[in-house]
């Protein structure tokens, strides 16, 4: 089964400052992941062709990077979600644009059942988050924030209580998302 799923924000910046808001992902001084409230990104290099890492559960290695304008992860697991992710500054005239994220790919075994139960109402609210982060950086408000529905509280709070449970869990692992 594909699976297409798209998050975006109009900014009435310039393209240029949002790729620089873009160029920090993934670094000491990231503004734009919420890892107060998610997993933070890690990888085993800079933000380049070729590192490997990811979120938590959900692991990837950098497919392409277009500096200040896009970058693209390509999936490694969970098991069962295979395509890619990415992030694009996409102008809209002299001063707006639009930052966009875009993960397709293909569904099969248990993330048929786990995509739309569990990984997709945790991806919606991590990426509205996140560019509710990016409209903080760049005009220094939120004229609308993100909420997570009930649903997303329950499935943090299962995450969290299973997370306890596991004698496996890593001390810095968070939620999986």
């Amino acid at each position: 089964m594909a699976v297409y799923n798209v998050h975006s924000r109009r900014f009435d910046v310039p393209a240029a400052r949002v790729g620089e808001l873009l160029s920090t992902l993934a670094t000491a001084g990231d503004r734009l992941w919420p890892a107060g409230d998610w997993p933070p990104i890690r990888f085993d290099g800079p933000l380049a062709p070729g590192a490997r890492g990811g979120h938590a559960s959900v692991r990837y290695f950098v497919e392409s990077v277009v500096p200040g304008s896009a970058v693209r992860f390509r999936f490694t697991a969970p098991r069962g979600l295979g395509g890619f992710h990415e992030f694009a500054v996409l102008p809209r005239g002299e001063d707006a644009c639009e930052l966009r994220h875009v993960l397709a790919g293909r569904l099969s075994g248990s993330a048929l059942v786990t995509w739309p139960l569990f990984w997709r109402p945790m991806h919606d609210a991590v990426l509205e988050q996140l560019l509710d982060n990016a409209e903080r950086a760049l005009t220094g408000g939120i004229a609308r924030p993100s909420v997570w529905s009930p649903y997303v509280r329950f499935l943090r709070s299962l995450a969290r209580a299973a997370q306890i449970r596991s004698p496996r869990s890593s001390p810095d692992a968070k939620l999986g998302v």
